[in-house]
């Protein structure tokens, strides 16, 4: 049976609770930045050193008692994760060769459809909603032999940017119970970052992939728009989703990114390149270029992303990434992109208006919770959206709704959709031949900020997407990773990670893990555990 997990934090959790590290019986593989947490797991369950189903219900144990403060998972199915465990144990006493994915315990976030599992969206509107098939990535994922653990917290229909929004419960980030993990992918952050699982899918559609990697200490990845099937995905603005992979390292983010490529017949959007095998290589080509592994590769600094508005110690983190590339042979230069501060804008009216399309089925007659009070049709509509729906949600689609009316749709989508060209135009120019290979960015303008700092100023929460909106116009992949931490004598005593931004060129993740993965391995970066983490 399903254990669901919502209705807010246990009744007192809060009070007088002092917020140490977790511990737990069995311990959890740990990531330094060096180690894939995958490939380690894969290496174990191929030696026989440990069984699938020992390591699902390490991470199941990890769940139990760190959750109730962290707040990752709406749903925990243990019964299916130790279920499938125990089908990869038997393939393994039968001699079957598995892939780098069988057994690994993965955390899914809450708006990708699974098939028996309950599927919320983070919405109260869908709270009885259990998908009956698997989005296609779910359902490759599965067929490499993965173990679900379960469905992640998130920002309602991925309208936010703090999973303060979930109309759940909000998650709280790993590294200080005060803070936000980001959003809306903020519950598969924080899942990998609180080590209660080993890798997560998220999806971002502005940023909802990076911003929670960033505050929370992981890698994320965004995907070139249609490198992976957005099918079984609940839309919030299809031309700019993406299923993507979190992960403690960028060899498990390239080994679950190869478990999810391709084309997809179910999906008109998705390409039909050929996936490859993302982490091979990774290795490899790092010891081959010796002691200056990204000789010849140009890296462009945004201009726009950096100075003012930009907290100093992300500044200088990004900046201290950018020379230790360049000591990699890597050539850093600063780009300007002048269209750089119109794509926010520009995506809020897009991504609204698309939204105010995709939300319009959810009338508690097609789809969604019913309001059992309605006399009539317009009663059924209007009470099943006033109660299924949260507050940012309603905004969001009433905002996008007025972008569409007649009379301002020229005004304000037709002249999004041209800055969205120029927007595309400029950054694919940037990373065209002969220039530059990847961008470099911050992810954010400051590192996690405090429970409820925001809530109450959505034009605030909208601008930390600035750095990140952009990549999703241009429909490019980008990669972050961690360069650094805040230090404690800034935040108030509490030490808090920082990450980079890499945009690459189109379909080109491989290119994009490899630079990621020449810093990662070289760079430095202390191997620190959040405080709330489920290591022993």
């Amino acid at each position: 049976m399903q254990a669901s997990i919502h209705n807010g934090l246990r009744s007192g959790s809060l009070r007088g609770l002092a917020f140490k590290q977790a511990r737990c019986k069995h311990t959890v593989v740990a990531a330094s930045a060096k180690q894939s947490v995958i490939r380690e797991i894969h290496e174990q369950l191929s030696a026989k050193k440990r069984s699938a189903v020992e390591v699902t219900q390490q991470y199941l144990d990890a769940i139990a008692k760190t959750d109730s403060t962290v707040c990752s998972y709406i749903t925990v199915d243990g019964e299916q994760a130790l279920a499938q465990a125990r089908a990869v144990d038997a393939r393994i006493a039968a001699g079957e060769t598995l892939g780098p994915l069988a057994g690994v315990p993965l955390a899914i976030k809450d708006n990708i459809c699974t098939s028996g599992t309950r599927t919320t969206a983070g919405s109260q509107i869908l709270r009885d909603y259990v998908p009956t098939f698997d989005a296609t990535a779910v359902s490759r994922l599965r067929g490499a032999g993965a173990v679900f653990l379960g469905k992640t917290n998130m920002d309602e229909f991925g309208m936010g940017s703090s999973t303060e929004n979930s109309s759940y419960k909000p998650t709280r980030n790993p590294w200080d119970a005060e803070r936000v993990p980001g959003g809306s992918s903020g519950g598969s952050a924080a899942a990998v970052a609180a080590h209660e699982c080993a890798a997560a899918l998220g999806s971002d559609t502005g940023g909802s992939i990076r911003q929670p990697a960033h505050f929370c200490g992981i890698v994320g990845l965004k995907p070139t728009y249609g490198r992976v099937s957005r099918y079984g995905l609940i839309s919030y603005a299809s031309s700019l989703d993406c299923i993507g992979p979190m992960a403690h390292t960028v060899e498990d983010a390239a080994l679950l990114l190869g478990g999810i490529a391709g084309g997809d017949s179910h999906d008109a959007t998705s390409s039909g390149r050929p996936a490859v095998d993302y982490a091979a290589g990774l290795a490899s080509g790092l010891a081959a270029g010796g002691s200056r592994p990204l000789a010849g590769k140009r890296i462009g600094l945004v201009a726009q992303t950096m100075g003012e508005g930009v907290a100093p110690a992300i500044d200088a983190a990004v900046r201290a990434a950018a020379r230790h590339l360049e000591s990699l042979g890597a050539t850093v230069e600063e780009v300007s992109l002048p269209t750089f501060g119109q794509g926010l804008p520009a995506y809020y009216v897009l991504a609204l208006s698309e939204a105010s399309s995709n939300l319009s089925r959810y009338d508690g007659v097609r789809y969604g919770a019913r309001s059992p009070a309605a006399a009539d049709l317009a009663a059924l509509f209007s009470g099943s959206r006033g109660e299924g729906l949260g507050g940012e949600v309603k905004r969001r689609i009433l905002m996008g709704t007025y972008a569409l009316s007649a009379g301002y749709y020229d005004a304000y989508y037709k002249r999004a959709q041209q800055v969205r060209t120029l927007v595309q135009q400029e950054m694919v120019a940037a990373l065209g031949a002969g220039r530059c290979d990847a961008l470099l960015s911050p992810v954010a303008p400051s590192a996690a900020y405090r429970l409820g700092e925001k809530s109450s100023d959505p034009l605030a929460m909208y601008k930390g997407d600035l750095m990140t909106v952009n990549v999703n116009l241009a429909g490019l992949p980008a990669l972050v990773l961690p360069t650094g931490f805040v230090p404690a004598s800034a935040e108030g005593g509490v030490e808090l990670p920082i990450g980079l931004q890499l945009v690459g060129r189109a379909f080109d993740e491989a290119g994009l893990l490899g630079l990621g993965y020449a810093y990662e391995q070289t760079a430095g970066v202390p191997a620190r555990t959040a405080p709330l983490a489920a290591v022993a």
